[in-house]
């Protein structure tokens, strides 16, 4: 496990895949990742949901990891890159971090086993057979409403204690889940917040961060948000997520990644908004609220509360 990488916490991006008739979109993807050179971004996660990883064969998703490796590379983002991974056959899964093994990353998130709905047993041999078939760290995505199965905090906890189990990326969707997995949770395992309408709040009760689509924008000002709770200054803090507050809900409007990617295309840093099946192109009337709010945006720069009173 890299010294750089555990434990992690702060602002991460689950990066989208940019595309372009039908194939992955390299000029764009290094265009993106040169943007956040000098961004407060703390880790990249590729291949993940709002990288629509599903839509992803073999060779595109390897082809999608040695591209961002190269582009951080010599752009010069020195950040870890770890690579989204789910399915619901723990031996396939196994196999495939066999194959990547040799791959440019350093580490996995791994989603709960999808429409199976296995018990917490269950649940707890799956991972606890992919953290032996890998060296390398391992953060935990559970988010029942789209697996169909919640990993309780008796089973979070268990696992935890393997050394290469080293946080969770949490959307139980329940907050009494969230509070106790914190004030139990090991020295060493992080707890980051996948809801990015609930950033504020989860810093609140004490998340180390979020891995937060919408920090594909505005990204200092989310890490704002982080800086001010760390500093003890909840005031200034809630002032700048009020600032920031209705950009999620914008761009989960409809289904991710199209809003983002739309915003993405519209700013300039990606050639093309194209999503693929089952994913489609955002509405006329989204489109319409993007533009108004980007327009907004380039004419009302968001302004530090380090410069402006915080609004009580």
């Amino acid at each position: 496990m890299s010294a750089e990488f555990a434990p992690p916490s702060g602002v991460w991006l689950p990066l989208i895949t940019p595309f372009k008739d039908e194939a992955i979109d390299a000029v764009s993807l290094r265009r993106l990742i040169g943007h956040f050179v000098d961004k407060p971004v703390d880790g990249l996660i590729v291949g993940a949901t709002t990288g629509e990883g599903l839509t992803l064969d073999d060779g595109e998703i390897e082809q999608l990891v040695m591209l961002t490796a190269a582009a951080q590379r010599d752009v010069g983002l020195r950040v870890p890159l770890v690579l989204g991974v789910s399915g619901s056959d723990t031996r396939k899964l196994v196999k495939w971090l066999a194959r990547t093994s040799d791959w440019p990353l350093d580490g996995y998130l791994i989603a709960c086993p999808y429409y199976t709905r296995p018990s917490q047993a269950g649940l707890m041999l799956h991972f606890a057979s992919l953290a032996d078939a890998t060296a390398r760290p391992i953060m935990v995505y559970n988010i029942p409403y789209r697996t169909g199965v919640n990993l309780g905090n008796e089973t979070m906890l268990r696992l935890a204690e393997r050394s290469n189990i080293v946080g969770v990326k949490d959307c139980c969707g329940d907050t009494l889940q969230t509070v106790e997995l914190l004030r139990k949770r090991p020295p060493g395992f992080s707890v980051l917040t996948g809801e990015d309408a609930l950033f504020y709040g989860a810093l609140v009760r004490g998340c180390d961060g979020g891995i937060l689509a919408s920090a594909h924008l505005h990204t200092e000002a989310f890490a704002k948000v982080r800086r001010y709770m760390l500093a003890g200054d909840q005031l200034r803090a809630s002032a700048q997520w009020r600032q920031l507050s209705d950009i999620p809900r914008l761009l989960f409007s409809e289904p991710s990644p199209a809003p983002l990617k739309y915003w993405l295309w519209r700013s300039g840093l990606i050639d093309s908004p194209e999503v693929r099946l089952p994913m489609t192109p955002i509405t006329a009337e989204l489109a319409g609220q993007l533009d108004r709010r980007i327009s907004h945006v380039k004419s009302v720069p968001y302004v530090s509360r380090q410069e402006a009173e915080p609004v009580c």
